[in-house]
């Protein structure tokens, strides 16, 4: 007869359980030196109250998994934490340890996005990888990706109510919008006002969306800058200019981006700012590439061009663990960040010309991480200096 019989005592660590090769055994160590040097702050925001129960580090692990394994809940992560070794074993609970309620993360949320938290966290990895000689300086890529919002498309409403449903249709009544014309002038999402209805192609969908935007550097492929928008035809853009800006120094630079940022608008911006455009070229666009063969016919170009792809499989962990190419719309739950946007045009896809405006303008909701020579979060920060020549 198949039973399972446990024994009383075990001396097998949570650790033992962990591949040697696992990716997230690596990043904990970087997480873990990054915590470290954010102790200070950690204990400055909660001077009043005291250390919390659940310790803010604990409480930043188990956010960082949320995101590796596109966990769609707190309740959900929480779940998973009961029974999920990798997980106690990241977020550095004992085997034995009680899981905290779900509604930690809510009681701490205000408080961790007023100081700032999240940014800082950013800031002291990329100090940690600057340390060991990751980060270039010089040579850049940027990319985009939809955040799709938690939000269905019934949500979206005309914003003076006028196609409210009839009372006594329930919250779930039906609705038909095939002779209706719905645009983010006109209509908003009762559920998430902040996302918009935008599709990156006319091939795809529209959906209820956010934008989401990063920098990365081209020596180890590290993302160094992310931004959170509205989505629209020039945010792409106008937040790549952004980053673009948080990077150190005066000297030149390159960055490489898809087809996507052939404007001319972006090209001239990005010459004003010592920064040489290895975007991909877009022929058939009206009018031409915004490059030519000055540009494009460097080997450096190319090498833009091999190396931004990259970004793609940048910052996600498959179901299994291991790193997951595929280049997937990830969730945002209504609500999530305190953020306000600037602007919220809408553009009928990504590739859609700037009818003579600039590239700025559309707004930035969130920036994640800054250089360490940028800002600091104490006066005792150990920031490295900044390197010769950069000023």
């Amino acid at each position: 007869m198949d039973e399972m019989q446990e024994t009383l005592f075990t001396t097998v660590k949570l650790e033992d359980f962990v591949p040697a090769d696992h990716p997230l055994r690596p990043i904990r160590l970087l997480v873990n030196q990054a915590l470290k040097r954010l102790s200070g702050l950690f204990s400055v925001i909660y001077a009043d109250s005291g250390r919390a129960s659940i310790a803010p580090e604990k409480l930043v692990r188990a956010l960082l998994l949320q995101v590796f394994y596109s966990v769609r809940s707190e309740r959900m992560l929480m779940e998973q934490m009961q029974y999920n070794l990798l997980f106690r074993w990241f977020v550095g609970l004992a085997i034995e340890d009680r899981v905290w309620n779900h509604s930690v993360f809510s009681k701490n949320r205000d408080r961790l996005l007023e100081h700032e938290v999240v940014e800082s966290f950013s800031t002291e990895v990329m100090a940690v990888a600057d340390k060991q000689g990751l980060l270039s300086r010089e040579h850049f890529s940027v990319g985009g990706t939809l955040i799709q919002a938690w939000a269905s498309y019934k949500s979206f409403r005309r914003k003076d109510g006028s196609d409210d449903p009839p009372p006594g249709g329930g919250r779930n009544a039906e609705a038909d919008w095939k002779s209706e014309r719905r645009s983010n002038e006109t209509h908003e999402s009762s559920t998430d006002a902040n996302s918009r209805l935008y599709k990156k192609s006319k091939q795809s969908p529209a959906i209820l969306c956010y934008q989401g935007h990063i920098l990365m550097e081209n020596r180890s492929e590290l993302v160094v800058g992310a931004v959170v928008s509205h989505a629209d035809g020039f945010a792409e853009r106008a937040n790549a200019l952004r980053l673009l800006d948080c990077v150190p120094g005066t000297h030149a630079k390159t960055v490489g981006a898809d087809k996507a940022y052939d404007t001319h608008d972006f090209v001239s911006d990005c010459r004003a700012r010592n920064v040489t455009p290895h975007v991909a070229r877009n022929d058939a666009r009206v009018g031409g590439s915004a490059i030519d063969e000055r540009t494009s016919r460097h080997a450096g170009y190319r090498m833009s061009q091999v190396i931004r792809k990259a970004y793609r499989g940048t910052f996600r962990l498959g179901q299994d663990g291991w790193p997951d190419p595929a280049d997937g719309v990830s969730r945002h739950q209504a609500g999530r960040p305190a953020l306000q946007a600037d602007d919220g045009r809408e553009q009928p896809h990504a590739h859609g010309t700037n009818n003579g405006r600039g590239a700025h303008g559309s707004g930035a909701m969130s920036r994640r991480g800054a250089w360490p020579e940028e800002r600091g979060i104490a006066a005792q920060a150990n920031y490295l200096p900044e390197r010769p020549g950069e000023g």
